[in-house]
């Protein structure tokens, strides 16, 4: 497995502790974290992180291809470190965000009847098993 500095590199980013920081962050934790949330669980380990650092890092994955920005309900904004297209699963209760594995519902296509296709966003939304599980339904 390649390092989080041999990546960084790889697509072009100078790859400061910050940096390398916050890529280990989002491969490590997959729950499609907010900037908020990054900053939050990095200035444990980095008192001197600002947000702006933070907002501006997950700026430039996006733009590099490493990171998909995600706009969930209400404007909020999460980050997805899995860059390839797959739909994800949204539980209305306690808001956590799944990646669903599934082909058979999802297709990556790069073009439909001659448009050039350069996002797809696919969301389903409801209650996840561990708030059905508390809620027994």
């Amino acid at each position: 497995m390649k390092k989080t500095k041999e990546i960084l590199i790889e697509n072009g980013i100078k790859p400061s502790i910050q940096r390398i920081q916050i890529f280990k962050f989002l491969m490590e934790n997959r729950e499609h974290p907010t900037a908020k949330d990054i900053y939050e669980r990095i200035s444990e380990k980095i008192p001197t992180l600002s947000k702006t650092t933070v907002y501006n890092t997950v700026k430039l994955f996006a733009e590099k291809g490493i990171l998909n920005t995600m706009k969930a309900i209400e404007g909020e904004v999460r980050y997805d470190i899995n860059a390839d297209c797959h739909p994800h699963f949204r539980c209305k209760k306690c808001g956590s965000i799944y990646d669903f594995d599934s082909t058979i519902i999802f297709e990556d296509k790069k073009e439909i009847d001659g448009h050039l296709i350069e996002e797809q966003h696919v969301c389903y939304s409801g209650i996840c098993k561990k708030c059905r599980e508390k809620l027994n339904i």
